[in-house]
């Protein structure tokens, strides 16, 4: 199976840079499955061609056993060792590592560049033909170029071209993702960790692709728990997307003209503007996502330290890469520490500081474990402020895309009306010694109130 990637980026041999390998030399690599060949047909100032060749043994593969006990493959004559499938799909992730990872060494300034790209797949299974390729490559901007099929005797291979002006890592998370899918298929166990890999590989742009479900089945071979775990987290990828003001559903779409802002936009920009007000320069936020509010306040030096701690690694994982920790001045990277913990435990590294802001955050917790997150935010961690935001329950029925009695997100265990949630801050104010005032966040309703509700905790 063969892939090709194609720049004429000046000066073209930079892909070699972005891709960790050297144009002048063939290099080969051992797979579990076989083996991998990189080499360049051609690399010059003008024009750059990187070709991944993958040769797979069927012989081992019939013999290899996975995890359901089953073989790699049933029959020692088959189409596997020829087509674009799985296994492309893990070759990508293995020699292009870093590449897929958005890294490079030589050329950092280059990762998050649009590059003229080309790809070019041979022997791509696709049962959905023409159509369906042209359906998954299309949303993501590629013009999208197919050969291989024949009106009086039509194919379930296609070869597939792809040209398009993005970041290189981008390029190959669609593949990485779509390959498989296109094949419907794939050579290994699909468990949990399939949903990790989904969500790191897609949570850019799957989460707003219009065939996301599709998608997200095919790739979790059709494991319904597993899709609606993935599913659920691709939600959490689409939560600056969620609207501001009536006639504004909950995918982002909006019914005039006009594009209103963001609600997370408005948010983050209300929680940061109570931080900077309050003078505080040592910031929590617990439950830090993948770094929206850090990033919101890394511009202002006022904030001297910003620790983002969240219960998953992953998402930890995300928020580096996004606020592009690793490429940021040596000050810069100084200011900011991302790291993993649980707000339902004493944690030590949380105490000493001037502010914690919790946005989004209470609402994915058990009721039963609201008062050991109060216990560790408001007792032992003790900050000078703390700000705690939540969806307003009464406000859901303005969302036209909103099912009655539907929370906005999947893993919410509640959402609370305004009374509810006075209620709620008005006790924890009084058992910690703190003073609770309210702010609302997003366009009000004369009769349901803001769509986010603020609660600010003095001391």
């Amino acid at each position: 199976m063969l892939l090709t990637i194609a720049t004429t980026h000046r000066p073209a041999t930079d892909l070699g840079f972005l891709l960790h390998k050297h144009p002048g030399r063939v290099q080969a690599f051992d797979l579990a499955f076989g083996k991998a060949h990189v080499f360049y047909p051609r690399a010059d100032e003008e024009c750059c061609v990187a070709a991944l060749l993958l040769d797979v043994d069927p012989v081992e593969l019939v013999r290899g056993k996975r995890r359901d006990g089953r073989g790699l493959l049933v029959d020692y004559v088959n189409d596997r060792p020829y087509v674009a499938s799985s296994f492309l799909s893990v070759a990508i992730a293995q020699v292009f590592a870093s590449a897929l990872g958005g890294r490079s060494k030589e050329r950092p300034e280059l990762v998050d560049v649009a590059l003229p790209l080309e790809a070019t797949v041979a022997a791509l299974p696709c049962r959905g033909g023409e159509t369906l390729l042209r359906r998954l490559f299309e949303p993501l901007g590629y013009c999208v170029t197919i050969h291989g099929d024949d009106d009086d005797e039509p194919s379930r291979y296609r070869n597939l071209t792809l040209q398009g002006e993005l970041p290189l890592a981008q390029l190959l998370a669609h593949l990485y993702v779509l390959i498989p899918v296109l094949d419907n298929d794939k050579h290994y166990w699909v468990g949990d960790a399939e949903v990790e890999k989904l969500v790191a590989r897609g949570g850019d742009w799957l989460a707003s692709h219009p065939e996301r479900d599709f998608i997200t089945r095919r790739y979790l071979r059709h494991r319904s728990s597993l899709a609606t775990q993935a599913l659920a987290q691709l939600a959490d990828e689409q939560s600056d997307e969620e609207p501001l003001a009536p006639g504004v559903n909950v995918d982002g779409e909006t019914a005039g003209p006009e594009t209103p802002v963001r609600l997370n936009d408005a948010r983050m920009a209300a929680v940061a503007g109570v931080l900077r007000d309050s003078g505080a320069a040592r910031i929590l936020d617990l439950g830090c996502g993948e770094g929206r509010l850090i990033r919101e306040l890394l511009p202002f030096p006022q904030f001297k330290e910003i620790v983002g701690v969240d219960a998953s690694v992953r998402t930890i994982e995300i928020a580096a890469r996004r606020l592009k920790l690793g490429r940021l001045p040596g000050a810069q990277q100084d200011r900011v520490t991302l790291l993993h913990g649980a707000l339902t435990y004493r944690d030590r590294r949380l105490e000493g500081y001037d502010a914690a802001a919790v946005v989004e955050v209470i609402e994915h917790l058990d009721p039963a474990r609201l008062r050991a997150f109060e216990k560790v935010v408001f007792q032992f961690a003790r900050p000078r402020l703390v700000i705690v935001t939540t969806p307003n329950r009464e406000y859901n029925v303005l969302f036209d895309a909103l099912p009655a009695d539907r929370l906005r997100h999947a893993d919410h265990r509640f959402e609370w009306t305004r009374a509810e949630f006075a209620e709620w801050a008005d006790r924890v104010a009084a058992d910690w010694g703190y003073t609770a005032t309210y702010q609302p966040v997003g366009e009000v309703d004369e009769t349901h109130g803001p769509p986010t509700q603020m609660a600010v905790f003095e001391r």
